[in-house]
């Protein structure tokens, strides 16, 4: 087998054998703690320009199938799993993960104690790291992953944003057109929205707010995507042209850190984000609390303890993570505009979080 090394910014170093394919690559070193679902993962656009510690240590045991990608390709920089399953035992199954990570040219390590590599990024947050399969000198890949980019400003959506529109019908009746903005859309939104007799139209990221109203849209959807919100003044002034016209607007993950801008509110980075498919929400609305999947490493800042008024009046914090408290929804009251930090179309719970897109449709009768 190929020796493989990662090491972390602060000097931290792993030694394992490659996975996937041979290499080297750079990234913000995160952890993902669900213990199924890795072809989701992998293919979420979100990760871009994020190396992926599995925290479930058993990893390739269904392979890959061409049905549950959430996008094109795979988007992680680099992919980091213990134990390597040998053979991939699932009648869906058309091809490995080890085989499918070396065709896209993932670079990645196995055999490592994963969950000394999580602690440490509990303990010291999420940071920059490189993975080499290609040379195992320690000092040299430490000086390149140093001069690597951090995630702190760095404006991602147009990388992973579709190249140019395109729609998903209704299935059945067609009752009502909404636009996406496309941040790094996964695959599952739109069918969930299609379920409810919704046809979308994916937009490029770079759309504005006059492209969204030419669709003839009776509301937008801002999906999720990688990078730093606060990098993010272009989408934020198509969304506040938006507001003002009074289009309604349903968010997640990315899109809520959006909205929350467009708001008026700040937006900061976690400590090492949350990232997986068992994150506790309360909808501070019902007081019920759904299992979600989570993939964020920024936050909005809003005051949980009461309404804030914004250009827009009145805005609530909707819901709230019960491991950190972290806001997880907003929901306003004098525009018809909602989000949530976390992702609806996944199967969490597994379907705890499927109302909200019957939410959206209650919106969208309501302003019709």
């Amino acid at each position: 087998m190929t020796t493989a090394l990662l090491v972390l910014e602060d000097g931290r170093t792993f030694t394992g054998e490659r996975y996937g394919a041979i290499g080297e690559t750079f990234g913000e070193a995160v952890f993902a703690t669900g213990m199924t679902g890795y072809q989701e993962t992998l293919t979420d656009p979100s990760y871009h320009r994020q190396v992926v510690v599995q925290t479930a240590p058993h990893i390739g045991n269904t392979g890959v199938n061409d049905e549950d990608q959430e996008s094109r390709r795979i988007w992680v920089a680099g992919y980091v799993v213990r134990d390597p399953a040998r053979r991939a035992s699932s009648w869906r199954s058309l091809r490995s993960l080890q085989d499918e990570l070396d065709q896209q040219g993932i670079v990645g390590i196995s055999g490592i104690d994963t969950r000394a590599l999580t602690r440490h990024l509990r303990e010291r947050g999420a940071m920059r790291c490189g993975i080499s399969s290609v040379g195992v000198d320690r000092g040299s890949l430490l000086e390149r992953v140093l001069n690597s980019p951090g995630m702190l400003g760095a404006d991602l959506s147009a990388e992973v944003t579709t190249p140019r529109p395109y729609t998903v019908a209704a299935e059945g009746e067609h009752r009502f057109t909404v636009a996406a903005l496309d941040f790094g859309i996964k695959a599952m939104t739109p069918r969930r929205m299609a379920e409810r007799g919704i046809t979308t139209h994916v937009l490029p990221a770079t759309s504005t707010a006059e492209d969204v109203v030419s669709t003839g849209a009776d509301a937008v959807f801002l999906a999720n995507g990688p990078g730093d919100p606060g990098a993010a003044d272009a989408a934020v002034t198509t969304v506040r042209d938006l507001l003002r016209r009074e289009v309604p607007v349903f968010g997640i993950c990315f899109g809520n850190q959006l909205l929350g801008r467009a708001f008026g509110f700040g937006t900061y980075k976690l400590g090492y984000g949350h990232r997986g498919i068992n994150q506790p929400v309360q909808d501070r609305r019902t007081g019920k609390v759904e299992i979600t999947a989570h993939n964020h490493g920024f936050a909005v800042d809003a005051p949980a303890d009461r309404s804030s008024e914004t250009e827009f009046g009145a805005v609530e914090v909707s819901h709230l993570c019960l491991n950190d408290a972290v806001v997880e929804g907003l929901t306003a009251r004098d525009v018809p505009a909602f989000s949530v930090q976390y992702h609806p179309e996944a199967a969490a719970g597994p379907h705890d979080a499927d109302y909200l897109f019957d939410r959206f449709v209650e919106l969208l009768e309501r302003t019709a």
